[in-house]
């Protein structure tokens, strides 16, 4: 399997990762190209010519939980998306400034919201640099028309902690964590003030860099399935958390390309789990690096 995807007759890609020595992919008719960097990145130039701001830290987040990132409701995300003229029928490609990071979170939303033609640019705004194509000196921005795009969710692909309660003791399912090994361990601090260090019980620590090569690209995806049957062993049902989840999503672009088809992210991660709470919490490496139980 190749971690390229396939292109329709249209030239705009129909997988969910696009090379950045795939220009035509950005471009064309019912092509929506989105810009989705988050924090320092967020609504900074350069941007990729036609970028529209998929804004993570602002509108496409649900502001009234108490838990950053989290996913708004289908008549919010209706909303933001017909604001930035997208169509059911169009095809949206979505980078970040950071390679494939939040780009990922992204990709994972819209197809929760039931798009389909949805796809990441492998190694975002540094890879497309890099190939020498041209950028703009102004922030991702959008005023043209409204769009008509429907939210349709899709049951089962953004899951709270009960959720992942269950699956933390399903033998069949496995919940792997993006944060660093430290964080996991919890040897390193947490950046969110407040939260508890270490791990759920029962989780694998598959830290999100572990699936890229230097410069935020995608590892092909042989490599990929190694990975994840290294962290889940035969276990096909995945789980995956992080900081907020953002990062958690990058393990399911790589579940994706790999081959899983079952999978899940949960929406407040350590940000909820993490909370002075009766969540249990662990600490430490995982014994044996596979999260067998």
């Amino acid at each position: 399997m190749s971690a390229t995807t396939p292109t329709d007759t249209a030239g705009a890609t129909a997988g969910p990762l696009v090379g950045a020595d795939r220009p035509d992919a950005l471009r064309g008719e019912g092509v929506v190209l989105f810009d989705a960097s988050v924090g320092a990145h967020r609504g900074a130039a350069p941007r990729i010519p036609g970028a529209r701001p998929f804004d993570l830290d602002g509108r496409l987040s649900d502001h009234t939980s108490t838990v950053p990132h989290t996913m708004p409701g289908a008549r919010e995300f209706t909303e933001a998306l017909r604001s930035l003229g997208v169509h059911d029928t169009d095809t949206v490609v979505v980078y970040d400034a950071q390679g494939v990071y939040s780009s990922a979170r992204a990709w994972w939303m819209l197809r929760a919201m039931g798009l389909d033609r949805v796809a990441v640019l492998d190694g975002g705004l540094p890879a497309w640099i890099a190939a020498g194509h041209p950028v703009e000196q102004s922030p991702a921005a959008y005023d043209g028309p409204r769009g008509t795009f429907t939210a349709r969710p899709r049951d089962g692909l953004i899951v709270g902690a009960d959720a992942v309660a269950a699956a933390l003791t399903d033998p069949a399912a496995a919940v792997l964590d993006a944060r660093t090994r430290g964080r996991y361990a919890g040897t390193a601090p947490e950046p969110r003030p407040g939260l508890r260090g270490g791990h759920m019980p029962g989780s694998v620590s598959l830290p999100f860099g572990e699936l890229q090569r230097d410069g935020g690209v995608m590892r092909p995806a042989h490599e990929l399935r190694t990975a994840f049957e290294a962290a889940a062993g035969d276990r096909e049902r995945l789980y995956f958390s992080c900081g907020s989840g953002v990062t958690a999503c990058v393990l399911a672009l790589g579940a994706t390309l790999a081959g899983y088809r079952d999978l899940a992210v949960y929406d407040g991660s350590w940000s909820e789990w993490g909370r002075p709470s009766d969540r249990p919490v662990a600490t430490g490496e995982d014994p044996d690096g596979s999260g067998a139980r």
